[in-house]
């Protein structure tokens, strides 16, 4: 399975990796740190042909622009080893680019995960999972309750993570270039010169 995520920029990034640094150094988690990259994910899907998944990924960024999103308070997915994660508010411009995303990659997905359908979809950023238990919540919880988790997040790449071995890594990044599309010019008219139709 591949995930299709955005990675998080350089400064958000530090930042939660220096939370989930201290979550191992407090308690141990580590399991998280399996994907260095902080990121958004989008879809995890299984893919027959990765040239064109990485040539549809390729023209989605070609046509975004980047845009902000930001997070807000903590969650947990519960289980036997629970997800803490920050969660990513969706906004229309997340909703659209998480849209697009799938509609582009449909056709070439030979499976996907039933949490990334557009009713399900909760975006978040992963602090800890796998190695948690029931039991580590509470001082897990009451330790992150000291600090704030209101970020604002620059979307600027689609990415495409791959699993290998234990670790999760960066095997493509797209870089979103629709702010660098040439403007359409505007239609200049003389003050005293009536647009055809308008008389």
């Amino acid at each position: 399975m591949l995930a299709i995520t955005s990675l998080l920029n350089p400064q958000n990034a530090d930042r939660i990796n220096s939370i989930i640094r201290s979550l191992e150094t407090e308690f141990g988690l580590d399991d998280v740190q399996a994907t260095p990259d902080p990121h958004i994910t989008y879809q995890l899907a299984g893919v027959r042909k990765g040239a064109a998944l990485r040539q549809v990924l390729r023209d989605v960024a070609r046509n975004t622009r980047p845009f902000e999103a930001h997070t807000t308070g903590l969650g947990i997915f519960p289980g036997p080893n629970p997800v803490i994660y920050i969660p990513v508010l969706r906004s229309d411009a997340l909703n659209q680019l998480h849209h697009r995303v799938r509609q582009a990659t449909a056709p070439l997905c030979l499976r996907t995960d039933r949490f990334s359908g557009h009713d399900c979809w909760l975006p978040h950023i992963s602090l800890a999972l796998h190695d948690t238990t029931p039991e580590l919540l509470g001082p897990v919880m009451q330790y992150l309750n000291q600090q704030t988790f209101d970020l604002k997040l620059n979307i600027t790449n689609l990415a495409i993570l791959r699993q290998e071995g234990d670790k999760f890594t960066a095997e493509k990044v797209f870089d979103f270039e629709g702010h660098k599309q040439e403007p359409v010019p505007a239609l200049s008219v003389p003050e005293n010169q009536a647009m055809p139709g308008c008389n």
